[in-house]
C-alpha cells in the first residue's frame, strides 16, 4: 500500500489537533502549565509515535494536589 502526500497531510491535519486537545486536558489535571503542554503535544503530533509516547507519559504522571479553599 502506498501512502501519498494527500493522505499523509490529511492524517497529520487530523492528528495534530487531537493530540493537542488530549494533551491540554491531561495537562490541566497534571501540570501547572497546560497551554505549553498542549503546544508540545501538538508538535509531537507531527510524529504520531512520539505523540502517543508523550500522552502515555502524561497520563501516567500523578495528578496535582487540589488546593484547599
Amino acid at each position: 500500500m502506498s501512502i501519498d502526500a494527500t493522505l499523509l497531510g490529511t492524517i497529520i491535519l487530523v492528528l495534530v489537533p487531537v493530540f493537542a486537545l488530549v494533551s491540554y486536558f491531561l495537562g490541566k489535571r497534571k501540570t501547572t502549565t497546560p497551554i505549553i503542554v498542549a503546544v508540545i503535544g501538538g508538535f509531537l503530533g507531527l510524529v504520531p509515535v512520539l505523540g502517543l509516547i508523550f500522552i502515555a507519559v502524561l497520563a501516567l504522571k500523578s495528578d496535582l494536589a487540589k488546593e484547599a479553599v
